[in-house]
């Protein structure tokens, strides 16, 4: 559990893992500077839960750095992540360790609920059964789930050597890439029980053409890296789940008015080729600048 300025919600984060029916779990705490009360806060639950929680500290190095500090400190078999404004249901860890062994499966996920004020989508998503689908172009298609909606045993984690840090907005979507060209021994359990907090804290969620750009490079990296698990996807396909995505994203930006965003989703689309002449009447005023780029959309109003 990584944890930055996290005081609020910290302690609601640690004993969802402290009270759950498992039983046997360690959890790693990885303060990353905090400047408000987080630490006293972790220190005193620490004091409370004893050897079952340990606090780690380092400074401000972000949350993938984080977690691949806890991970060389973690001594169980089976590895899950949990962020310090998140939550689980006290069975999660119960019912995805459970469905790991009955399945003899590397990773074991679930649903998911988006809670908080201004949270989109806040219906319980069950994500499908990956197993039975043609996985590879799905996994292309979106992140499959949420850093803390999955169980992994360590070995396949160790096997492609924890995360990567390149691209801090996508490091979970590159983990569980990597993972699926590791092993395809995954499994679901149907049921939400994972639960993603939104508020105002500055979520990488919320700088939405950061984290665009970084998925379009690690489906890209997946890819060129793993020739053989796409084979089978068509050259058209695959453009799509790469070039298209990255238009559609700027487009949906445009449309919804995030006007920094669509600006640099179209100049991107433009770098990386990614374009229609259709496209131009968009990319071209998204190459001036921004105040300019915002004229521009005022006046055009809702015309396309």
């Amino acid at each position: 559990m990584p944890c930055y300025n996290a005081a609020p919600f910290v302690q609601e984060a640690v004993e969802c893992v402290m009270g759950q029916t498992h039983g046997n779990v360690e959890l790693i705490v990885i303060d990353d500077g905090s400047t408000d009360a987080s630490r006293e806060i972790l220190q005193a639950l620490a004091t409370t839960h004893g050897q079952r929680m340990r606090v780690l500290e380092q400074n401000r190095k972000g949350p993938y750095p984080a977690r691949n500090l806890g991970l060389r400190q973690a001594k169980g078999s089976l590895i899950a992540f949990l962020d310090a404004d998140d939550y689980l249901s006290p069975d999660c860890l119960a019912k995805l360790a459970a469905a790991l062994d009955e399945a003899a499966a590397d990773i074991a996920y679930c649903g998911w609920q988006n809670v908080g004020e201004g949270a989109p989508g806040t219906a319980p998503h069950v994500p499908p059964d990956y197993a039975s689908l043609d996985t590879a172009a799905e996994f292309l298609r979106t992140c499959p789930w949420p850093i803390h909606a999955a169980l992994v045993r360590r070995a396949a984690i160790d096997a492609v050597g924890g995360f990567s840090e390149r691209c801090f907005s996508a490091m979970d979507y590159d983990l569980w890439l990597r993972l699926y060209a590791h092993t395809q021994k995954i499994v679901r359990v149907p049921e939400v029980m994972a639960f993603y907090r939104w508020h105002s804290g500055g979520q990488i969620s919320k700088t939405r053409w950061k984290q665009v750009l970084d998925a379009l490079r690690v489906r890209r990296d997946f890819i060129a890296a793993h020739p053989d698990r796409v084979s089978h996807i068509p050259v058209a396909k695959l453009a799509d789940l790469t070039q298209g995505y990255l238009r559609r994203e700027a487009y949906r930006a445009y449309w919804r008015r995030d006007l920094g965003d669509a600006q640099a989703l179209f100049r991107a689309a433009w770098s990386e080729g990614a374009w229609q002449a259709s496209d131009l009447k968009y990319i071209l005023p998204a190459a001036l600048p921004a105040p300019l780029f915002r004229h521009i959309v005022r006046l055009a109003g809702g015309n396309s």
